[in-house]
C-alpha cells in the first residue's frame, strides 16, 4: 500500500513511518496539515494516517476539505484525547477510524490493512435519479427539478443512500452503519441533525418532501418526488 503519514511529532512519524515500511508499504510522510493536504490531493495513495492536531490546518479540517473533493480515501486518525464525542466529531468529518495515543504499532498496522481491505464500492451507476432529484455521483452535484442544491459531503453521502433504495425503509442503524461506518450507536441525533438538515436544502422553494420519516422504523425516499 502506498500511504500518506500527517504527524508533527517527529519521533511518532518516524516510528510509524519505519514500522509500515518494514512492512512492506510506501510511506510518504509530512508534518503539517496544508502540506499533508496538498499531498493527500495529489492523489495515489491506498491510505492516510492522520493526527488530530496539527500545525498549519488541523486533521479534521484536512480531512473535511480531503472529503469536500470527492476523495474517498481512507483515513486513520490519531488522536490523544479518548472522548465518544471527539470520536464522533472525527467519524463525521470523513475519517474511517480512530486510534487513541499512546498506541501499539501492532494495532495502528492492523487497523491501515484493515481501511486497505475494504472494497472499493461495487460498480455503481455514475448518476442516480429518483422522482425529480438527481445525483452525479462523479461531480457529486445534486439538482432537483434542473435546480441545484448545494449539499455537504455527508449530506450527499446520506442522500445517495436513501436513493439507492427507492421505497425502501432505511433504519437508523442502517443509516449509522452506511453513511459513518459506524458499528457502535453513538448516542447522538446524527441521523436526524443530518436529515433535517438535507430536507431543508432538497424541499426549499418546493411543496413537497420526498424524504418520508416512518415512524418507529427509519426513512425512506418516494419515486414520486
Amino acid at each position: 500500500m502506498r500511504i500518506l503519514i500527517v504527524e508533527d511529532d517527529a519521533d511518532t512519524n518516524r516510528f510509524v513511518a519505519r514500522g509500515l515500511t518494514e512492512l512492506g508499504h510506501q510511506i510518504v510522510a509530512s508534518a503539517d496539515g496544508r502540506d499533508g493536504l496538498f499531498q493527500a490531493t495529489e492523489g495515489g495513495f491506498d491510505a492516510l494516517v492522520v493526527d488530530r492536531m496539527l500545525p498549519g490546518l488541523d486533521g479534521l479540517s484536512l480531512v473535511k476539505a480531503l472529503r469536500a473533493t470527492g476523495d474517498t480515501t481512507p483515513v486513520l486518525m490519531l488522536t490523544a484525547t479518548d472522548g465518544i464525542a471527539d470520536r464522533v466529531e472525527g467519524l463525521e468529518g470523513g475519517a474511517d477510524d480512530y486510534l487513541v495515543k499512546p498506541f501499539a504499532f501492532s494495532e495502528l498496522a492492523a487497523r491501515v490493512m484493515a481501511l486497505g481491505r475494504r472494497p472499493v464500492a461495487s460498480v455503481q451507476p455514475a448518476r442516480l435519479e429518483v422522482g425529480d432529484i438527481v445525483l452525479d455521483l462523479d461531480r457529486r452535484t445534486a439538482t432537483r427539478a434542473g435546480r441545484r442544491v448545494a449539499l455537504q459531503p455527508r449530506e450527499f453521502v446520506l442522500l445517495a443512500e436513501l436513493m439507492r433504495n427507492p421505497g425502501r425503509v432505511m433504519t437508523r442503524t442502517m443509516l449509522l452503519e452506511r453513511v459513518w461506518d459506524f458499528d457502535f450507536d453513538p448516542k447522538t441525533n446524527i441521523v436526524e441533525t443530518h436529515l433535517s438538515r438535507l430536507r431543508s436544502k432538497i424541499n426549499a422553494g418546493f411543496d413537497t418532501d420526498p424524504i418520508e420519516t416512518v415512524r418507529g422504523a427509519g426513512y425512506m425516499i418516494r419515486g414520486d418526488g
